[in-house]
Parts: C-alpha cells; structure tokens; sequence
C-alpha cells in the first residue's frame, strides 16, 4: 500500500467518540479516533515494515504513531531509535502503550528502560517502569536477573510517593507485574505492596487513588495465577 493510501484507511476507521476518549487522556490533534481493534486487518497487511512504520510515527498523529507500533520491525530497530520514538512521545499512551510496548520485543529492552527509569523525566520514566511491566508479564523468570528487580522493587518502595504522576501509575503496575507475574519476589512484592498501601496521584480535583498492587496479587494467587505469561506483547 502507497504511504496516503495507509492513512486514507486509519482516517476512515475513526469515530468521534474514540477521538474524544484520545483528547481526553491527552492526545492532541491530528488525530483521527482509529479504535486498537479496528487496526488490525490494517496492521496484519503491513506487518514488520520498518520503513512505513518510521513514516507513520513521525507524523505525530495519534492513530499512526500506534499503527507503527503494530507493524515495527523490532529487529531492524536500535536503542538509538526507541531513544528517538521516546522524544516524541507527549503523552502516556505514547510512552507507555507504544514506545515501552514495542521496545518489550526487543533484546536489548532492560538497557534502553534502565536509561529511561534514570532519565528524570516522567514520561520517559513512565516508559522505562512500563518496559519492565511488559517484560515479566511475558519472558521466562531466567530472563531477569533476580538482584535487579529486587532493586527495582526497593527503589519503587522509596519513591513512589514523591515521583510524578505517570511514573507512579506505571511504578504500581510493575509492582502488581511482579506480584502475580515473576514467581522470584512474589513474597517480596507482596510485601512492599502491603507496606505501600493504597497511593494518591495527582492534587485537588484531579487526585486519584491508585488500585490496591496488595489487593490484586493476592486476587491473583486466590485464582492460581501466580507466574502468569502473556503469549505476547504487541497487539
């Protein structure tokens, strides 16, 4: 498919209501309201092609940056370019559901998330959280080296309460990711989200309070999901 072509169907796959939804947690025009789902006939015809994935993310629409998510060649892509794809990044969705979700499929994902987590920046540290969340949902406890995600885990402990507001969304859920998914500190994870309790993100009217990590591990293990896998990572 010719490049305008790709980008006549994502336009005619959005509704209103997606593009509000979009706005609402932060993406900004041009975007068209293409809902995930009604991407993937679109995605499977354009599977693994670097160039036309590289195309549509630097046109900073919504829609096509996630397309390109879908379809990017994780093999031909470096940690220079996901350093890139992070820069234009303006929201979560962005950061968390596109960058950190693509750069999950990647060998060298746990070195470009560390340099996220170290960056400063809360979308770039919610990127790097979100990485890890990814990873121990979906590769072997051996892929990760134990002492790392205690580490993690006690850095999580210290900070969350003061780190910015996406960083802490993306810091519960890889809390409650090792809790059920990484059968290794599941104890330990327990343990730190007993001590956490519940967190409040955000002031005033906007505050919200996160769901229970406690709560949803133990719910997990209740159900005999403890060292759960997803089969995969991107749509």
């Amino acid at each position: 498919m010719e490049f305008k072509e790709i980008m006549y169907a994502l336009e005619s796959l959005g509704s209103d209501r997606m593009k509000k939804y979009y706005m609402s947690q932060g993406a900004r025009e041009p975007l068209f309201g293409a809902a995930t789902g009604a991407m993937k006939p679109l995605a499977k015809k354009l599977k693994n092609d670097q160039e036309i994935a590289e195309k549509l993310y630097a046109t900073c629409n919504y829609d096509a940056m996630y397309l390109a998510g879908m379809i990017a060649n994780v093999k031909e892509m470096t940690p220079a370019d996901f350093h890139r794809w992070m820069e234009g990044a303006y929201f979560y969705m962005i950061s968390d559901f596109i960058v950190a979700v693509t750069l999950a499929e990647t060998d060298f994902a746990q070195e470009v998330a560390d340099d996220f987590i170290a960056s400063g920046d809360d979308l770039k540290m919610s990127a790097g959280w979100s990485t890890y969340d990814w990873l121990i949902g979906s590769r072997k406890d051996e892929a990760f080296d134990r002492e790392k995600i205690n580490a993690l885990l006690m850095k999580l402990k210290e900070e969350i309460v003061d780190s910015p507001v996406r960083t802490q969304y993306a810091m519960y859920r890889f809390l409650a990711a090792v809790g059920v998914s990484y059968k290794p500190l599941h104890k330990e994870a327990l343990e730190t989200a007993k001590a956490i309790g519940e967190v409040t993100v955000g002031t005033g009217k906007n505050s919200e309070q996160l769901s229970n990590a406690y709560e949803a591990i133990m719910k997990a293990a209740s159900k005999g999901r403890i060292g759960f896998k997803r089969k995969n990572v991107r749509c």
